[in-house]
């Protein structure tokens, strides 16, 4: 059964929780002490219904507040598919939050409530699902019940998305316009009689009915993490380099190159866990034998000599940045990419996004959840690719130096 991944986003008491909370209850996914719980918890606060939002805060501290703070991965499955939903916090000061559980999913669902429409954060939740090049984007317009199920107002909210998506949309990207009341369970799993204008799929049938694009990278980028080199009599010419596919595949007899020394060999041999395979797929971790002695350590790449690949000195990103020290010109910072690292120097800032009217300024700095573009200045060269054409290795984090904390994530717009 295939799997896939949803990130959710909305604002705050949009109804995320909830929507998720009826999602596991309706298929099932919740245990019967779950259940128990969640009918204790709202019969105590006076409740006339279940609140379902139980099912997903987790921390004691979110659950006081009545908001999400982390990013959560939350497992269900239908006898369609299996999904793995990463519930992202609604708040502005959390949208880095956002960035990192969005960055792997194949769809978003990104709320709205009713009588708000579309909001500030809804446009910052949109702008992040282009930026991580999401290609499937549902607007669930949650709490129809409480503008009586107009599709006037749906309508409405419909048609402002529409232009947003018309001015800012990226290519290839399916959009989806569903209304919804996650507490009352209309439109969720069926068809809602109080939105019969409604001509759509309901919820649960559309995500499982969204096509998952497989990855077709044809660029093979291996990294190397460990050299394996045993001191046995039996395996004295061993030499195995150690580490993970992170784009296209390895078989066989491929022809291979070193960065960053350039030195040329071919594959004899593939293990993984041990064991003799004649394949290693993208995200598999496994161990490269090569025909030829030739130098690797960690942090170097093993690249397919027919893989199209960018190295350079120098990078165009956009950042998302996620400390309170900002940016500036001049600062230096560790950039890591899987286990490649170089020192960089921040030599220019272009602009950041501003949000609101969803148009790049000119700024001299990025700070905590600024959306921007600057450019960076490397010691040593990093092998990789803008993010729009391979995702896998179009991707790094900034590391503060002082504090080892990840100060920001980066999307390469070019080399």
């Amino acid at each position: 059964m295939e799997l896939i991944k949803i990130a959710t986003a909305g604002s705050v008491d949009d109804g995320k929780s909830t929507l998720i909370g009826r999602l596991l209850y309706e298929t099932g996914a919740l245990k019967t002490d779950q259940i128990q719980h969640i009918e204790e918890k709202s019969t105590a606060r006076g409740f006339g219904y279940l609140d379902l939002s139980l099912a997903t805060d987790g921390l004691l501290t979110e659950r006081e507040q009545g908001i999400t703070i982390d990013v959560s991965h939350i497992f269900f499955s239908t006898p369609k598919r299996r999904f793995i939903i990463a519930d992202s916090p609604g708040h502005v000061e959390y949208t880095r939050n956002m960035v990192t559980g969005s960055s792997t999913a194949k769809a978003s669902i990104i709320l709205l409530d009713a009588r708000k429409g579309v909001i500030e954060q809804t446009k910052r939740h949109f702008f992040i699902t282009q930026l991580l090049n999401i290609k499937h984007i549902i607007f669930a317009i949650n709490k129809m019940d409480l503008v009586d199920y107009s599709e006037a107002i749906f309508d409405e909210i419909k048609a402002t998305l529409n232009d947003l998506v018309s001015k800012h949309g990226a290519e290839g990207v399916t959009y989806y316009f569903n209304p919804v009341s996650a507490l009352l369970n209309e439109n969720i799993v069926s068809k809602s009689e109080k939105l019969d204008w409604f001509q759509g799929e309901p919820l649960l049938q559309l995500i499982e009915s969204i096509p998952i694009q497989n990855n077709k990278i044809k660029d093979a980028a291996f990294q190397v993490q460990y050299v394996i080199r045993p001191k046995r009599e039996d395996l004295h010419d061993y030499r195995g380099f150690a580490g993970n596919v992170r784009s296209g595949r390895f078989s066989i007899g491929d022809a291979i190159s070193i960065h960053p020394s350039g030195r040329r060999s071919h594959i004899k041999r593939i293990e993984k866990y041990g064991e003799h395979v004649n394949v290693l797929e993208s995200g598999e971790n496994g161990t490269l034998l090569l025909a030829d002695e030739v130098d690797a350590s960690r942090g170097d790449s093993i690249l397919r000599e027919d893989a199209e690949m960018e190295q350079g000195k120098s990078i165009n990103a956009t950042f998302c940045w996620m400390q309170d020290n900002p940016m500036s010109v001049g600062d230096k910072y560790w950039l890591q990419q899987g286990v490649q690292r170089s020192l960089v120097k921040v030599k220019n800032i272009d602009a950041k996004m501003d949000l609101e009217a969803l148009e790049d300024k000119p700024t001299d700095t990025l700070n905590l959840n600024d959306i921007g573009k600057a450019g960076l200045a490397l010691a040593q060269s990093i092998v990789s690719k803008p993010y729009v054409k391979n995702p896998a290795l179009g991707t790094f984090i900034m590391i503060d130096p002082n504090t080892y904390n990840t100060a920001g994530v980066g999307f390469i717009e070019s080399l």
